[in-house]
């Protein structure tokens, strides 16, 4: 009888912790952004985002298509376009072992956005801010996240880690 109790009470106790807990190698952070290149060309205009953000076919579009890229035309030289898009697409959303990645891609199923505030996940986690708020000198747009994120640019979006500037 005590036997089948304390079985019963082991399955109650440890069964939602091993099936919610997640994959263990999967981090609440993305990687940082490494390539010297990407940010060099990128970064100097707007924050250089994770990879981890948008899935491959997202970045793909923003360098090879027409319009892709929100800022205008990118002008960058074959070398330095490819060395980039090999980037973007090897780090992707769909190879990043990040929670945030793979809400990401849970959120637009075959969508393929071209900017990160057209990421149905990002703008639930947004949807109770002013959008007056995102037009401030000090924020500039809903895709400047280093203005209220304060560890954005180490890949880190916690809610604990934002200040919202005035």
């Amino acid at each position: 009888m005590w036997l089948k109790l304390i079985s019963l009470f082991s399955i109650i106790v440890f069964f939602p912790i091993v099936v919610f807990s997640g994959d263990q190698n999967e981090s609440k952070t993305l990687p940082k952004v490494t390539n010297e290149v990407y940010m060099a060309n990128c970064g100097s205009c707007h924050f250089a985002y994770q990879p981890g953000l948008l899935p491959a076919k997202s970045w793909q579009k923003i360098i090879d298509s027409p319009g892709g890229h929100a800022g205008g035309d990118l002008s960058l030289d074959k070398k330095e376009k490819t060395e980039i898009k090999k980037y973007l697409t090897q780090n992707s959303a769909e190879k990043a072992e990040s929670k945030r990645s793979r809400k990401i891609l849970a959120s637009i199923g075959s969508s393929v956005p071209t900017g990160i505030s057209e990421i149905p996940y990002i703008r639930e986690k947004h949807h109770k801010i002013d959008p007056a708020i995102f037009s401030r000198k000090t924020i500039g747009s809903r895709g400047n996240c280093v203005a209220c994120h304060r560890t954005a640019e180490s890949g880190d979006y916690d809610d604990d880690n934002v200040t919202i500037p005035k």
